[in-house]
């Protein structure tokens, strides 16, 4: 029996969509291990400082920055309720909305924004295009 086109792509699909997997996790755990390491910052915690450091005012709705960083409300309060322990970012009141509520980067969270920094980028460059390590595989074997 023939193999249909439709198969064959569907298999060159899913094998894409693992090695894309397999790339996010990698990285993911590269990126979380060495900035833990080196600056006590997780890898959500360093995109929420990296995404308000960004911006010329340094402050943004809870929301937008939900959707940025690709995190649930819920998740990001969470995050937000750790850097804001740590001293690194505040909430505010949106004066525009008040149902919202902003988030601004601290002068602290900037500077702990700079020292990190690098680290991000090195593992970045160290590690965007090479062989994948499998540095957390699910199992030994693998």
């Amino acid at each position: 029996m023939a193999v249909s086109k439709v198969s064959t792509e569907t298999t060159q699909d899913v094998r894409e969509w693992r090695e894309l997997l397999a790339r996010h996790a990698d990285m993911s755990c590269v990126l979380e291990r060495e900035l833990q390491a080196e600056h006590q910052l997780g890898m959500s915690e360093f995109e929420v400082l990296e995404r308000l450091a960004e911006i010329p005012e340094h402050s943004g709705k809870v929301q937008k920055l939900a959707g940025a960083v690709h995190l649930s409300q819920s998740a990001l309060s969470r995050v937000i309720g750790r850097l804001e322990i740590a001293g690194l970012v505040e909430r505010q009141v949106c004066m525009e909305d008040r149902r919202a509520v902003n988030v601004r980067i601290t002068a602290a969270g900037l500077k702990r924004h700079a020292q990190a920094q690098p680290t991000q980028r090195r593992v970045l460059a160290e590690r965007l295009h090479a062989p994948v390590l499998k540095s957390c595989a699910w199992a030994d074997g693998e």
